[in-house]
């Protein structure tokens, strides 16, 4: 990610810290029986009254299956809904899946899920991420998210040159690390952790580069000590059930996770790890995969969905 991406990220966190999502109208309840097999309806983004059609959300109902996680950046599809006036409003009179385009507004066509335009910023990163994509190793899906080693292997976790148990491991990251300084222990319940940014994903691996000397950022650097272990910074490849993270700002809707990785996709409720609805304070139980800025995720009361940005900040909360 350059510093650009990294910066434009920062300034959009810092520009929302949740979006409120618009009303939903009437015929969308009637459309929901329309919704074809195999598919999940997300929010009805588009009324033209005028023409008397609706434009409602659809994703692959395996979006969220950590076997066939969906990707930021393929082709979408929509549902466009006839609608019929009746007593009591709008209603859904037939429907037809269509491929989401739109002459002004690409692939993207969010009239009523972009209000403050914060999706077109984040489709300038997308695209950055997306014309990064030839060099990576092939069939590796684009990411930017910030992470962590959970492995308390004291041997280190295992960063190997391809994804699988069986290619050939380049370094290791270094288990949960102590620092004590003048008998005292300096460090976080459990030792500080090993710190990289996941630049993709492949069946159940994540693509890493960047580690860190677990702690080093939050120490004086006078007291860090010269034999503290030091990681493989180079890119390879980690098992995705050994990395961990915090929830960062992603300027969505905060309090539960998305069915896909789209602000319109189906949006189910979650909680954090010490109660409460997810926000920013705290990580997910687990990571499956990633896609662009999203990571797939399992919150700590088990709902497993999309989350926008995630963070390795050991200190302070990522919003």
């Amino acid at each position: 990610m350059t510093l650009l991406s990294i910066a434009a990220l920062a300034s959009l966190a810092g520009a929302a810290i949740a979006q409120t999502p618009e009303p939903e109208p009437a015929w969308r309840i009637s459309a929901l029986a329309l919704v074809p097999p195999g598919y999940i309806a997300g929010d009805a983004y588009r009324t033209d009254e005028a023409a008397m059609t609706g434009y409602l959300a659809i994703y692959p109902a395996s979006a969220n299956d950590p076997k066939s996680p969906a990707s930021a950046f393929a082709p979408r599809q929509a549902l466009v809904v006839r609608l019929t006036k009746g007593d009591s409003g709008l209603r859904a009179l037939s429907a037809e899946m269509r491929p989401r385009k739109d002459p002004t507004r690409g692939n993207r066509d969010t009239t009523m899920t972009d209000p403050d335009g914060q999706e077109r910023e984040f489709d300038k990163l997308d695209s950055e991420l997306s014309a990064g994509r030839a060099k990576l190793p092939e069939g590796t899906e684009p990411c930017s998210l910030g992470a962590w080693s959970e492995d308390r292997d004291p041997k280190g976790l295992n960063v190997r040159a391809e994804p699988s148990v069986k290619a050939r491991v380049l370094g290791t990251l270094p288990p949960p690390y102590r620092l004590k300084m003048g008998g005292r222990e300096n460090t976080p319940e459990g030792g500080w952790l090993t710190e990289f940014r996941i630049i993709g994903f492949k069946d159940g691996w994540f693509l890493i580069e960047g580690a860190k000397p677990p702690g080093k950022e939050y120490e004086d650097e006078k007291f860090y000590p010269r034999n503290a272990p030091k990681p493989y910074a180079g890119r390879g490849w980690v098992a995705a059930s050994k990395v961990g993270a915090n929830y960062a700002n992603g300027s969505t809707r905060m309090g539960g996770l998305f069915q896909a990785p789209y602000v319109d996709a189906k949006w189910t409720p979650a909680g954090r790890k010490l109660g409460g609805t997810l926000d920013t304070d705290g990580g997910p139980k687990r990571i499956f995969a990633c896609s662009g800025h999203w990571g797939l995720v399992e919150s700590h009361d088990g709902v497993r969905g999309w989350w926008r940005a995630l963070c390795s900040n050991q200190v302070t909360n990522c919003s």
